[in-house]
């Protein structure tokens, strides 16, 4: 077998393109440039070079292109990679090493580089920031959120931890156990802000992610992270875009309360909440008949979790403490947009 050459390598990348890689419209379509300033000011923040940073010698091995490693914890989220899985496909799949940047010969990050920089990022809550760079760029290329927004939450698992009731019980007093202070490797192990919560009779333990996506476009244009145990309504007010167009709001029957109806109220939106009955009290025909019409509209909430459960693998996440969960949770959310955008530019291109 010969070694491959300049031109076998560009036949390997145009039968990529033959069987429609969908890397190379990512990396098209989105400004990646815009992403530097803030990564940058995240990284040296918490001490992490940039090719920009002043170099004290010559030795040693150069500093990681912020924007090249952004771009790989985009490729995690998408393909829910864990770091080391994350480092072994950029070293084997050509899709991956191309939409980076890199050719054979060059160094990929490895699996401890790309932890170091999720984690500075996650201290510096610099996802949140992130995200609303490619909103603004969505709203300039005229994807503004119209039609009205929908509200909903769904929950992320995290790893169940194993704890006796009295540790548990300490949990929620704010306090940590004496025996986990006496043992620092467990203590590390230990999620003290993951909570339980039930769902049609099943238990989980983990976050939530609260998402408002407007109804025209589906994109998630705010979100907020929890632990699982918050009541979703709770949320219901940092999630209203003042920036959507229409001022109808749609959520399942969960959100309703009438300290949320007079929210909506006084906030000029037009409630369009799920009803839900009251002991003794069953919804009338009407009421039913209503909810049907909100549930279509409602649905389409569901779309994007479904997405993120089942192509983007967004089940679980298997970090520890709530800063970590909104990290992972938020490129979720970011790499959603990002999937999202290229999904209509080919929808836009076959109806041209």
């Amino acid at each position: 077998m010969g070694q491959m050459g300049f031109f076998d390598l560009s036949r390997r990348y145009q039968g990529l393109d033959d069987k429609r890689d969908p890397l190379p419209l990512l990396a098209k379509l989105v400004p990646w440039e815009d992403f530097r300033a803030p990564l940058k000011a995240a990284l040296k923040a918490h001490g992490l070079r940039t090719p920009a940073s002043a170099r004290k010698s010559a030795a040693g091995r150069k500093p990681w292109d912020e924007v090249l490693v952004f771009k790989a914890l985009v490729l995690q989220a998408l393909y829910n990679l864990s770091d080391e899985q994350t480092e072994y496909q950029i070293r084997d799949r050509l899709s991956f090493m191309r939409f980076l940047g890199l050719g054979l010969e060059d160094r990929v990050p490895d699996a401890t580089t790309l932890w170091l920089y999720r984690e500075a990022l996650a201290k510096a809550g610099m996802v949140e920031r992130l995200f609303a760079t490619f909103d603004s760029h969505l709203r300039a290329q005229g994807y503004r959120a119209t039609g009205g927004q929908i509200v909903d939450a769904s929950i992320v698992t995290a790893p169940r931890q194993r704890n006796t009731r009295e540790e548990n019980a300490t949990i929620k007093a704010g306090e940590t156990p004496q025996s986990w202070l006496e043992k620092p490797a467990k203590l590390h192990q230990k999620d003290m802000e993951a909570r339980w919560t039930k769902k049609n009779g099943r238990s989980y333990f983990g976050y939530k992610n609260h998402i408002s996506i407007d109804r025209t476009h589906k994109f998630v244009r705010l979100y907020t992270v929890t632990d699982a145990a918050q009541h979703d309504s709770h949320a219901l007010e940092h999630l209203l875009d003042w920036n959507n167009s229409s001022a109808a709001v749609w959520a399942d029957s969960a959100y309703r309360s009438a300290q949320a109806d007079e929210m909506l109220e006084d906030y000029g939106m037009r409630n369009h909440l799920h009803r839900r009955a009251a002991r003794a009290h069953p919804l009338s025909e009407r009421q039913l008949a209503a909810n049907t019409a909100r549930s279509r509209v409602r649905a389409r909430v569901e779309h994007v979790f479904g997405h993120q459960a089942t192509a983007m693998g967004a089940k679980l996440v298997r970090t520890i403490g709530l800063a970590r969960a909104q990290m992972k949770i938020g490129m979720m959310n970011l790499a959603y947009n990002i999937n999202r955008l290229a999904c209509l530019h080919r929808l836009a291109a076959r109806s041209a």
